[in-house]
């Protein structure tokens, strides 16, 4: 019984920070736009202009440069490894 007089004040305080975080949450702006998270996830973003490394826009259209993982690269799989195309893929 004696340890209601502890834990009322403990609850109260902790009710009391939940509250006062609520209401900064509330007047920061976290709570303005409830709808526009659910819709842009429907929508594709605007494409980002890639730079290089001097910080100028690369044409993404031309080809890409293609490093050693890259597909463009035209560098063949290790071997005993599976491209994911043809009979190795299931196993035959």
């Amino acid at each position: 019984m004696e340890i209601l007089y502890l834990l009322i004040p403990v609850s109260l305080v902790i009710a009391a920070l939940a509250v006062g975080i609520f209401f900064w949450a509330v007047k920061s702006g976290q709570y303005d736009d409830l709808e526009g998270p659910a819709w842009r996830i429907l929508f594709d973003d605007e494409p980002r202009a890639r730079t290089g490394d001097e910080g100028e826009p690369v044409n993404v259209d031309e080809g890409s440069t293609g490093g050693k993982d890259s597909p463009e690269s035209g560098a063949a799989p290790p071997s005993g490894t599976s491209t994911g195309h043809g009979p190795e893929r299931d196993g035959l």
